[in-house]
């Protein structure tokens, strides 16, 4: 029997077997699903936000050994596991009983991770109906949310970085002003002293309008884990939302979401290459840029630049979560998975890299326009794309005729 001939028994027969389980009808169908599946916002701020804490270029050392190591071989066996079996991740491992333990592992997993989640597609869609705004509220300072340290004009006749280092003549206050230590009367400043009676040197440690809109209007942050803080109703029916667009998107099957994703998967990638062009003319981009893709090899030997790469490949690549294994579970029995997880995988890891242009682009602007440092300009952590990203927004303006 020629291996064409048995290549077409063995569909039919798989066929036969699983016909009550829909198989993807397009031919792009399923590798969209995959890409858009993997692809999302961990990609969009959390590979740039480590990065921006790991010093850099020299992340994508690790990053891209633990790709070829890890997260190409592991959504190969993800998808042959689907596949093979035409089922999701509940009860592929009915063919080997003792590690049926897997597969609900992976669903307790995906649960609170979709939980997560769909919080900060939550956020983005709270940051999507507010900036059809004209007015963007994060624009300028607003009393309402603002922090004493919040800077909306950073032109050279108001504003001046100062790191105020030298304690013995330079004054630190907590409101991000950096002053003379002594008084224009000549005593010794304190912050307690009527600032109009306080020599101003410059800023210290300002923050954008962007991150005290995220921090004090978004979040609202309490003062510690002992508070619970209060419910911000913005941002429940924001969730609400989240849960009923992912619903829509699944109640219908395959059939749907297979035709979906020929948006969802290709429009962020047209989304990021519009913010890119403005943010890569932006003066001062050259200095991100340049932060982004130049190493320091000394963090080579620090051992959590490895573990934040290891546990950013599980992360992007969605790997162990089970969903490329629900996705591969309706493809036909012969589709070329290897084939489909390196480009996944590879596609995945670009989408991150080329993400840390967009960003770092307008980090060198912020840097450009404050004096500060890159790796100082915005606070570290997971929230950076809701601060860069918004306060870019500023910058986009519509021409009124």
């Amino acid at each position: 029997m020629s291996s064409e001939n048995l290549k077409n028994q063995n569909d039919e027969e798989y066929e036969n077997k699983n016909k009550k389980r829909e198989t993807w009808t397009g031919k792009f169908d399923f590798v969209l699903s995959a890409l858009g599946y993997a692809v999302g916002l961990g990609n969009v701020w959390r590979f740039p936000y480590l990065c921006y804490r790991n010093g850099g270029g020299v992340f994508f050392i690790p990053y891209f050994i633990f790709m070829f190591l890890v997260g190409i071989p592991l959504v190969f066996l993800e998808l042959g596991v689907g596949q093979f079996t035409s089922n999701g991740p509940l009860t592929s491992w009915k063919m080997i009983p003792i590690f049926r333990g897997i597969g609900l592992s992976m669903n307790i997993v995906n649960f609170y991770a979709n939980l997560y989640y769909n919080m900060i597609i939550g956020y983005s869609l709270y940051y999507l109906v507010i900036s059809f705004r004209s007015n963007l509220p994060w624009k300028d300072c607003n009393p309402l949310w603002s922090s004493p340290n919040c800077v909306d004009d950073y032109s050279q006749l108001n504003f001046r970085y100062e790191t105020c280092d030298d304690f013995n003549r330079t004054l630190r206050c907590d409101n991000g002003k950096c002053f003379n230590i002594s008084t224009l009367t000549g005593q010794k400043a304190n912050c307690s002293t009527n600032q109009s009676d306080l020599d101003l040197i410059g800023w210290w440690n300002p923050t954008f309008p962007s991150q005290d809109y995220w921090n004090n209007q978004i979040l609202k942050k309490s003062n510690g884990i002992e508070e619970s803080g209060i419910i911000v109703w913005q941002i429940l029916v924001s969730l609400l939302a989240a849960w009923i667009i992912a619903w829509c998107t699944v109640v219908k099957g395959i059939g749907v979401s297979g035709k979906i994703v020929y948006f969802t998967a290709l429009f962020p990638y047209v989304v990021l290459l519009i913010l890119g062009i403005r943010g890569w003319i932006l003066p001062g981009a050259s200095l991100g840029i340049e932060f982004y893709i130049k190493p320091d090899f000394s963090k080579l030997s620090d051992i959590n630049v490895w573990t934040d790469a290891a546990s950013q490949i599980f992360f992007s690549l969605s790997i162990a979560y089970g969903g490329l294994t629900s996705l591969a579970s309706y493809n036909k029995f012969q589709n070329n998975i290897m084939r489909d997880a390196i480009v996944v995988s590879i596609s995945n890891c670009l989408t991150s890299v080329f993400a840390g242009f967009i960003i770092f682009s307008y980090m060198g602007y912020l840097s450009h326009v404050t004096g500060q440092p890159v790796n100082q300009v915005v606070q570290q952590g997971q929230g950076l794309a809701f601060i860069v990203y918004p306060y870019a927004g500023k910058f986009y303006y519509i021409r009124k005729f």
